[in-house]
């Protein structure tokens, strides 16, 4: 039960991700009048994403407990790292760079530099989630076998 409970979070962290970074910010961007409004929306459904993230890694931790490390498959035990990863670049995209991104949009620095990094974490994030998932699916396929 808790393999597939930990499979179903990992779908949904990596197809919120999916979902949000690659089809609605941009589509945003494209339909909305100007980049000031498409960016203020995407940083508020970036911010929800960043939350969905933390519940869906903080669980994903809880169905991977085991209490004997022995007892966890290798794919589980690497899907661990890909998870505190995927964890770790969440809060910081949320907590480090959101803040320095919007202080930039207000002229107070490089919007470039710390929105191409905001880029790249949210990638890495979006990866780690993807690692997680491809991990999981070989242990529910071998349980399953």
């Amino acid at each position: 039960m808790k393999s597939r409970l930990g499979f179903f979070l990992a779908a949904l962290w990596w197809g919120s991700l999916t979902g949000l970074g690659f089809v609605v910010v941009p589509l945003l961007f494209v339909h909305l009048g100007s980049p000031a409004a498409a960016g203020s929306l995407a940083a508020k459904l970036f911010t929800a994403q960043t939350w969905l993230s933390v519940g869906c890694a903080m669980l994903l931790l809880m169905a991977l407990n085991k209490k004997e490390p022995e007892a966890l498959l290798p794919s589980s035990k690497d899907a661990i790292k890909f998870v505190v990863a995927g964890l770790l670049l969440a809060v910081l995209v949320e907590f480090v760079l959101a803040p320095r991104i919007v202080s930039a949009r207000s002229g107070g620095g490089d919007l470039k530099l710390w929105h191409g990094l905001g880029s790249a974490m949210y990638l890495g994030q979006w990866w780690c989630a993807g690692m997680v998932l491809w991990h999981l699916a070989k242990t529910v396929e071998r349980r399953s076998s």
